[in-house]
């Protein structure tokens, strides 16, 4: 049983493709009895199209993840549930900007946004934002490992772009408690030890800002 406790009634796990932020967000729920949010990709039909044809599908892919997004975030965090600790979600909703912004046209953009602003409103924010950053080469080694046939084709350069909108974002927030940890050299799904030591930067208590881990050390 573990010791730790979070100090936090809602954390959103993020990161790129491959990162390990569903993996990481289920070891969490199900060892602190947190109450879990999963992104229901696998089910958009759109995914698969955009891979094939971006420039095609990018809007309604876009337009229905955002949409899958709120409702699953209204529903559920509507609900509190006293029989679980806190909550934990494998994604945060403003990453529907991160990757609309790389791959819809600037007018689309546009009417994308002000779409997301009106619906974004009525959410409740996470109290931590965690950030798993990996390495582009990490990033492949981990897509190719858990062998998703539509996902088997994404470029580096899809995903250096995706990374550099995370960090971007990133560097805009001003009132929230982000944590970025490098996760080049962990193993957190496989090895206890390296699961440990990310339990207990994530359930440590932050000011509001932005705190970068690397290799143990703060940066």
């Amino acid at each position: 049983m573990h010791k730790l406790s979070s100090p936090y009634h809602f954390i959103t796990i993020e990161g790129n493709i491959g990162a390990g932020k569903t993996s990481l967000a289920m070891k969490l729920a199900e060892d602190f009895n947190a109450k879990l949010i999963l992104e229901q990709f696998e089910d958009n039909s759109f995914l698969p199209k955009f891979y094939k044809d971006p420039d095609r599908f990018a809007f309604p892919l876009e337009l229905s993840f955002l949409a899958e997004r709120y409702q699953q975030l209204k529903d559920t965090l509507g609900v509190r549930d006293l029989f679980k600790s806190f909550t934990v979600s494998d994604y945060f909703i403003n990453k529907s900007l991160i990757f609309s912004r790389k791959t819809l046209s600037q007018d689309e953009f546009k009417l994308y946004h002000r779409l997301f602003n009106i619906i974004n409103q009525s959410l409740t924010k996470p109290e931590l934002l965690v950030y798993l950053y990996a390495s582009v080469e990490r990033l492949q080694a981990n897509i190719k490992k858990r062998g998703r046939n539509y996902e088997q084709d994404i470029k580096d350069q899809y995903l250096e772009q995706i990374q550099e909108s995370y960090f971007d974002f990133i560097k805009q927030q001003q009132n929230m408690r982000i944590l970025i940890i490098d996760t080049n050299e962990l193993d957190f799904v496989n090895n206890k030890a390296d699961y440990d030591y990310i339990c207990s930067l994530i359930f440590k208590e932050y000011e509001v800002g932005i705190h970068r881990i690397k290799n143990g050390s703060y940066l």
